[in-house]
Order: structure tokens, then sequence, then C-alpha cells
């Protein structure tokens, strides 16, 4: 299939992006400026220099796929609407291309599980949302999303966990912080993050463009169900000193990160029953049974860094 993807060089989209090409997919990927082109064009790639705002850029390219894969998330101000912009130019892209062909196209939206909020007990995809601040406009996206369906598109809404792997992500940083000698946990670090391995969700991806009837909302996550004080002592464990661990009160914590800091300290069980459905099983155990793999991964991922 010839994929449209967004965000081919951040963190989910080039998971996405490497298991595409390994699945025999050919990509065409936006890229903001040309050396990041030139690092699709490498990992083979078809790159069109573009930005998610300005979709006159790459709305002929959009035209041209058979799927549309979203995974873009712009660092700005105006990242919120940036995003309703980008899901309205897709989908009317999509419905003009069904109209023209006859051919039916599918959208894939990455969101995430923090949309649910606190969920004590297991949430699997027809749960309740409960969004903090941080990430209450995503369910109105979603929503957005889904309602293609009416329109002859293959809506999918991809909710992953927190990501680990491959040397980024908010577990990578832990380790770093870990590898400096001081940790900082926001909350008193008993409640549980629903994680995610890079490389499985990039396979889920990959499952989900492939099956004609896959529609709907899927969660991605390992279900582990680790306490993040559990993540911390095991990375501790790991590095060649053992850091310090502080745990930040809330209040603390809200004055550093803001309303980010409410999305760190949810307590999640999340379930992927639909993800399962499809044959997707997750290849890695959770975050601290992974954790030497995981502190290789951001060493190696550093020393290409600086290569």
């Amino acid at each position: 299939m010839h994929i449209f993807l967004t965000g081919a060089t951040g963190y989910i989209g080039s998971a996405v992006l490497d298991a595409m090409l390994k699945g025999g997919h050919r990509v065409t990927a936006i890229a903001r400026d040309p050396e990041k082109a030139e690092k699709l064009l490498t990992k083979g790639a078809t790159p069109v220099i573009a930005e998610l705002g300005l979709p006159k850029l790459y709305l002929p390219s959009l035209m041209a796929a058979d799927a549309v894969v979203h995974t873009a998330f712009e660092s700005s101000p105006r990242a919120v609407q940036v995003d309703q912009l980008a899901i309205e130019t897709m989908l009317a892209a999509q419905r003009d291309a069904l109209a023209a062909d006859g051919k039916a196209r599918a959208f894939l939206y990455t969101s995430g599980v923090w949309v649910l909020g606190r969920s004590a007990r297991a949430a699997d995809e027809d749960s309740p949302l409960e969004p903090p601040p941080h990430v209450a406009w995503r369910p109105a996206h979603e929503n957005q999303v889904l309602a293609a369906a009416s329109a002859g598109v293959r809506p999918v809404v991809i909710r992953p966990g927190i990501v680990y792997g491959g040397g980024r992500g908010i577990v990578a940083d832990l380790i770093k912080d870990a590898l400096n000698g001081i940790v900082r946990v926001v909350g008193p670090g008993k409640n549980r993050w629903p994680c995610v391995y890079d490389h499985d969700l990039g396979d889920l991806y990959v499952r989900l463009v492939e099956a004609p009837l896959a529609a709907g909302i899927f969660h991605a996550t390992d279900e582990a169900d680790e306490k993040v004080s559990d993540i911390v002592d095991a990375i501790a464990g790991q590095v060649p000193q053992r850091p310090d661990i502080r745990y930040m009160p809330m209040a603390e914590a809200r004055k550093k990160f803001g309303a980010y800091a409410d999305c760190l300290a949810l307590d999640q069980k999340v379930r992927s029953p639909k993800a399962h459905a499809l044959g997707w099983s997750p290849s890695q155990p959770g975050v601290a049974k992974s954790v030497a793999r995981l502190v290789e991964e951001y060493r190696n991922a550093q020393r290409e860094k600086n290569e």
C-alpha cells in the first residue's frame, strides 16, 4: 500500500515508518527541512518538504495515498489548532479521492490513553473518558476522525500508552536522569503507567493499515500495570551508580510542569482487547523487566546522536 505519514522523524512516527517499510509498504512522509528529508530518503521513504500547518504543500501526495497515518503533533502554542486543521485537510482529501476513483481510504489518528483519565479498574476502548486539562481537547479530535466513517473513510484512532524504547520518550528521560545522578518523580510514584514498546506500537499500526475491516478506537499497551516507583527502582539498579530518587509533591510538580504533571501522576490500568483481536501481542514484558535493554538502547541512541 501507499502510505502518507506525518511525524515520520518524531518518536512514534519513526517507529511507524520503520514498521511500514519493513512490511513492504511504500511511504511518503512529511519532512520540515532538507536535513530531515535526507534522513527519510536514506531509510527508504519518499520525503515531501512541508509543514503540517501548510497543507497546500503536501496535498498532492496526500491525494495519491491509499491510507493516511497521522502521528505528528506540532510543538507550538497553535498545536491544537494545527492538528485540527491537519485532520480536516486530510479527511477532505480522502473524501475527494473517494469521489474521484471510488476507492475508500483509511485514516489512522494518534491519540493517547491519557484521555481516559484515572482508571484504577481496567479500561478498554469502550470505557468513558475523563481527560485531565492537558489533553482535554483530544476527545473532540478523536470524534472528528470517527465521524468520517459516514463519508466512506475507514477511521482508526490509536491510543498508545507511554511509549518506551529507542532512546527517546518519557522512560528514556528517566534513564538519562538516573545516569546523571538524580531522578525526580511526580507524586509518590504509586500510580501505574500503561506503557508500550515502540517497535510493538509500530507493528500495531501496520496491522491496522492492512486489516480492511479494522475501524474505531484501539488501545496499545503492554498491560504490565507497572507502578512508576517500580520502573524507577529498576532503572536505578541498572546504572553504574545508584541515583538519588526524589518524589515531588504535586503542588511543586504542577508549578514546574504545569498541567502535564497531572498526566504523569495518573493511575491507569488499560487493556487493549481490540488490538489483541487483530493478532497483536507485545514482544516486551514491560519496562522494569526490559531495563537492561532500554539502557543500552539509550546509550546507542546517544552515541549515534554524537557521531
